[in-house]
């Protein structure tokens, strides 16, 4: 028969203590669990409404008419819900003139932005991954025409251009759009950190010649970085004003941007009908396509911008 063992007297407890046998520690919490922090969350929520509420004004205001947009508050609904009106008139007033601003800027971003994606894909990659006479030189006078704001290339390019006969053209918006030097400088970052060489050169090995390298080895991989410069490229390209504003003369080639300045400025020329009300649904009608780009390729975007942020 077993017998219970014995407690342990008060006398030898605290002699275990006194030679530092160490008492059983209460589980801590992980320091990697998140932790709440309150002013954290009001900064971030004072920014949200900050960030959104723009888009919030030209919701409310694209419900209203002409009339009830000069008589009310900006953020109150008008007497009655214009929306509706609102679109049909943007795409019929002027013989539908919105339908081809809307268009030229598609044509600006597919030509333009495209033709610039193309070409900082294969000039990031060419710097990333090849060794050639001057490489150093490219680069740099890439790192400096980052530096040159747009701004400031804008009058000698008119007047570049202006010589050529081609002002006033649609290659006068297409062909700086496909200058791209930031775009170009992301791809040979992300060039450097996601395409091992080893690959390529095991590929070369197997006798895989440089385009099919490229383009069956490579490209898989620099997709999430081509995403990310093409949703920069393609939101410059759709916001542009400055170019077209100098380079362009007739309405007929002029990219939303414009076209929607012009409805605007018919409000302060002597004997022109305010259009506000057009105006404000055409402005939410040109952001809807970026708003659903950054959407579906939310995923892709933010690999890409993290992309050489940490390193292995």
């Amino acid at each position: 028969m077993t017998t219970a063992p014995a407690p342990i007297p008060a006398v030898a407890r605290r002699s275990r203590r006194a030679v530092g046998v160490p008492r059983p520690q209460k589980k801590r919490r992980s320091s990697n669990a998140p932790r709440k922090s309150w002013t954290f969350t009001i900064v971030t929520g004072v920014f949200l409404l900050y960030s959104i509420f723009p888009l919030i004004w030209l919701l409310i205001n694209a419900t209203k008419s002409q009339q009830d947009f000069v008589s009310t508050f900006g953020l109150s609904f008008g007497g009655s819900f214009a929306f509706w009106d609102n679109i049909v008139e943007v795409f019929t007033a002027q013989n539908g003139i919105f339908t081809r601003w809307l268009l030229n800027t598609l044509m600006y971003v597919v030509v333009g932005a495209g033709g610039a994606v193309f070409l900082a894909v294969l000039g990031g990659y060419g710097l990333a991954k090849y060794r050639f006479p001057g490489r150093n030189a490219v680069f740099l006078v890439v790192m400096g025409a980052i530096a040159v704001p747009s701004a400031a290339l804008a009058v000698p390019t008119f007047l570049m251009f202006a010589k050529l006969g081609i002002t006033n053209t649609p290659w006068a918006v297409i062909i700086p759009s496909l200058v791209a030097p930031f775009g170009l400088y992301l791809m040979y970052v992300f060039s450097m950190e996601s395409v091992p060489t080893e690959l390529l050169e095991a590929a070369r090995m197997d006798g895989a010649s440089e385009f099919r390298t490229f383009f069956q080895v490579s490209l898989p991989l620099l997709a999430p970085g081509i995403v990310t410069v093409s949703l920069f490229t393609v939101t410059a390209t759709w916001n542009n004003y400055f170019l077209p504003l100098i380079m362009l003369k007739d309405s007929a080639w002029y990219p939303l941007t414009i076209g929607l300045n012009q409805w605007n400025q018919q409000a302060y020329i002597a004997g022109g009908t305010p259009v506000q009300n057009l105006v404000i649904m055409g402005s939410l009608i040109t952001i809807i396509p970026l708003i659903v780009t950054f959407l579906l390729l939310q995923k892709y975007w933010q690999a890409g911008l993290s992309a050489g942020s940490v390193k292995e």
